[in-house]
């Protein structure tokens, strides 16, 4: 069945732990403000529902998706946080130019990751048009940044296990 016509953000909440004493950092892209506020507002919110203390949730801008590994490192290399939340939008152009932002933010997040051995979450969405950013950003498909804040709760809670 297409995820086309589901709610995703409601699909995968399967069991959560507790963020009561958990830290995290959340880098957001200032391009495309009007799509990643309302990411940023989900994953917030998120993390405040599974009991984030808001003094241990930091939130830092940085110019565009490009970014976002950049930041996120940066707030990994201060060693305050469990976890880093990446979220940002690349919207599909005329040209392919987004297909190397894409791919080059994709990959230095998942490196980021491995090389600090800490759960940096690509909550970056990639859609074709303004609508689709939309329906992904708090519309009919959900919210992303409630997707990469319960991603990031499950992972610090995985690593706290192990």
């Amino acid at each position: 069945m297409s995820s086309a016509d589901h709610n995703l953000s409601q699909v995968h909440e399967g069991q959560v732990p507790s963020a009561k004493d958990m830290r995290f950092g959340i880098v957001v892209s200032e391009w495309n403000t009007e799509v990643t506020r309302k990411l940023l507002d989900g994953a917030y919110n998120t993390l405040i529902k599974y009991e984030a203390k808001e003094k241990n949730i930091a939130v830092k801008w940085v110019p565009g998706s490009f970014e976002l590994p950049l930041g996120a490192q940066l707030m990994a290399e201060s060693n305050k946080f469990d976890a880093i939340i990446c979220l940002g939008c690349v919207i599909q152009g005329e040209t392919r130019h987004f297909d190397f932002i894409c791919s080059s933010v994709s990959q230095a997040i998942m490196n980021l990751g491995l090389e600090y051995n800490l759960p940096f979450i690509f909550g970056v969405l990639t859609p074709n048009n303004q609508e689709q950013a939309q329906d992904r950003a708090g519309g009919k498909h959900g919210n992303k940044g409630d997707e990469a804040a319960l991603t990031a709760i499950k992972m610090v809670g995985l690593q706290q296990t192990i």
